[in-house]
């Protein structure tokens, strides 16, 4: 790996000098310079999306680049208002498939469409995977046309679908095996009421079908596919006793699921001819959930590992992988080194290293020439030297409850009476870690302490800290933001005058709820694509199929949900609130900001609302990223100092 030390330290060089400084908003706004790296089977190509910001050009291109001869070409281009992409994947050498997203509306209801296209390297061509002649044979256009359930490695023109709008039962999924040049496709598992989704086994046989109904979840399995089926495990959604199939072992009897053990997700494996069901341990962790998915090896035709989804441990079990990733820990010893791919014959692959200071650097590693090359940073105007230091702490929350938080405080500044931002999570069932955060890195360099925690009902840490959420929208979540607001001001960190809380989705409720339920606490309040109505929110899920798991989890007290809501304590806010809502939010619809700004403009309250045409949940448009952080920024600046 000597090849890459010299490029470290030149890095190192030319940043060590660089002393602090306001960066450009747009390096820190703008979409991923680079996401979605992906290498072909053979290891000899490199698909990746890459931004798109010129004159003539805005949004985001797929780039294919040649490894041996460093060409790139340029296939497909989105200005991620029409559609955003969401993946890429290779399903052969010559055929790349892309995953893509776009609003629309059915019979009434805003809904989230999926389609998968194929861009063939040899014809130089892009095509939908279903053709219109094939879609002649749906009783109806699928919605989701993007679930791969399985490659088949022995026929690579061809893969096995899940897809609704089939059969006689066309209201739920169906497998099929369809021809990814013509779109011509047959039956492999039809459809079965309430089965929402289906797995294959390493012998590509469809096995395990998820049952969802209501609250209620089976676990169903099959001998063969289509054959008759036996209930595994049965659990509502939230229950101590659910059971999530990973996948199999080579051997077609070897199921490898996630459960709880000792309070914590941990991966277990239980062989299908046990009358029993026994869940023999695999793997755990002392303090945390087990999140992710298995690392399977074609090659050694094993289960090797474990690769987490969100940046945090990364485990191998097999002593030949442990090495190699060992290997890398010591050629880049600052970072959390992640192989998120490798070639059919295991001897190339893909590295992706970051740390809370840098926004991600792409590798490609040579194991038989023993390189490791840098190939593309996620953000390359962002340098980590100029960037802010991150903790991890704890404070307790008033019942007694331990919280993990990160604080972020500007570089070269004593952590002492410092302009704060206040920064609860979405979600809420998800987690902040010590990685890389843009928004927190921006707000950092902006001159802002910086503090995240995981209030109780956020994943990651066990089955009790999980339940002690539900149905606490506005109660103990509320008050777990407040009380790491009040311990950063008794440790000295915050100027207690100069305090702002700012979120996103459900961050963005916590938000309008802070500076509603607690007077002189904050300065003022940013919520993007907020929950003000929890009432309206519960009551919109009616015609989803997660209705009843949305109850279970808020809750159906619509009373009590409503004067849990920002939007029935508006006359309570009397610091000024920044509204921003996209106009094509499909996951909290764009009436919540709205009717907020006309209930505060109506009560004469300090509001201001942007609207982003076209916008969808995550500010998958680079414009309005950028129009999002410069209306932050000066809203900051405006109040708090």
């Amino acid at each position: 790996m000597k090849r890459i030390f010299s490029l470290l330290v030149t890095l190192w060089l030319c940043s060590a000098s660089v002393s602090a400084e306001q960066l450009p908003l747009e390096a820190f706004a703008s979409i991923p310079d680079v996401s979605h790296v992906t290498m072909s089977p053979n290891g000899k190509k490199i698909a990746s999306l890459v931004r798109l910001n010129t004159n003539e050009m805005k949004g985001s291109i797929i780039n294919i680049l040649d490894i041996d001869t460093r060409e790139s070409f340029y296939p497909l281009q989105t200005d991620n208002e029409k559609f955003v992409i969401l993946s890429l994947q290779w399903a052969s050498d010559d055929a790349l498939l892309i995953k893509a997203k776009f609003p629309a509306v059915r019979y009434g209801t805003p809904t989230t469409e999926t389609r998968l296209m194929k861009y063939s390297i040899s014809k130089n061509k892009t095509s939908s995977i279903i053709s219109s002649r094939s879609l002649k044979k749906f009783k109806w256009m699928p919605q989701i046309q993007s679930n791969i359930i399985d490659y088949l490695p022995n026929d690579k023109e061809k893969l096995l679908l899940g897809i609704s709008g089939l059969g006689n039962k066309p209201n739920f999924e169906s497998v099929i095996n369809i021809n990814l040049n013509n779109g011509a496709f047959k039956f492999v598992q039809p459809a079965e009421p309430n089965i929402q989704d289906w797995i294959t086994d390493r012998q590509h046989k469809v096995r395990i079908g998820i049952y969802h109904k209501d609250s209620q979840f089976r676990i169903y399995e099959q001998a063969d596919t289509g054959e008759d089926r036996r209930v595994l495990w049965e659990f509502e959604a939230f229950a101590k006793e659910q059971v999530w199939p990973m996948g199999f072992a080579q051997d077609p009897n070897i199921l490898y699921v996630k459960a709880y053990h000792d309070d914590l997700l941990a991966i277990f494996k239980v062989n299908l001819t046990d009358p029993k069901l026994t869940k023999e341990l695999v793997f755990s962790r002392e303090s945390y959930d087990v999140e992710g998915s298995l690392i399977y090896s074609s090659l050694k035709q094993r289960v090797i590992g474990i690769n987490d989804s969100d940046e945090s441990e990364y485990t191998f079990w097999d002593d030949e992988y442990v090495r190699l990733a060992n290997g890398l820990n010591k050629a880049l010893p600052d970072y959390r080194n992640y192989i998120t791919q490798f070639s059919d014959d295991e001897r190339r692959y893909i590295v992706y290293s970051t740390n809370a200071k840098e926004a991600g650097i792409y590798f490609f590693g040579d194991r038989d020439a023993g390189e490791l090359l840098p190939i593309a940073y996620r953000y390359k105007e962002l340098n980590p030297e100029l960037l802010a230091d991150t903790k991890t702490l704890t404070y307790k929350a008033r019942d007694g409850l331990e919280i993990e938080a990160f604080l972020t405080t500007p570089q070269n500044k004593e952590a002492k009476n410092l302009p704060t931002i206040i920064f609860p999570h979405g979600g809420p069932i998800s987690y902040d870690s010590n990685s890389f955060d843009y928004w927190t890195q921006f707000l950092a360099n902006r001159g802002y302490a910086v503090l995240r925690m995981n209030f109780r009902g956020s994943s990651g840490y066990g089955f009790d800290f999980m339940q002690a959420g539900l149905k606490s929208w506005g109660l103990d979540m509320q008050n777990d933001v407040e009380d790491g607001t009040r311990w950063l001001m008794e440790q000295g960190i915050s100027d207690p005058k100069k305090i702002c809380i700012v979120g996103a989705s459900y961050g963005g409720y916590a938000a309008l709820m802070g500076v509603a339920t607690t007077k002189d606490l904050y300065q003022c309040a940013v919520s993007v694509a907020g929950v003000t109505d929890v009432e309206y929110l519960v009551k919109s899920s009616r015609r989803y199929t997660n209705f009843e798991i949305v109850k279970k989890q808020i809750g159906d007290d619509y009373d009590a949900l409503y004067e849990r809501s920002p939007l029935s304590k508006a006359k309570d806010i009397n610091v000024p609130v920044l509204l921003i809502h996209g106009d094509k939010d499909r996951v909290v619809r764009v009436q919540h900001s709205e009717d907020m700004f006309d209930k505060l403009d109506d009560l004469k309250k300090p509001v201001e609302y942007i609207e982003l045409e076209n916008g969808d949940h995550y500010l998958s448009n680079n414009e309005h990223r950028i129009k999002t952080f410069i209306a932050i920024e000066k809203f900051l600046h405006q109040n708090l100092h």
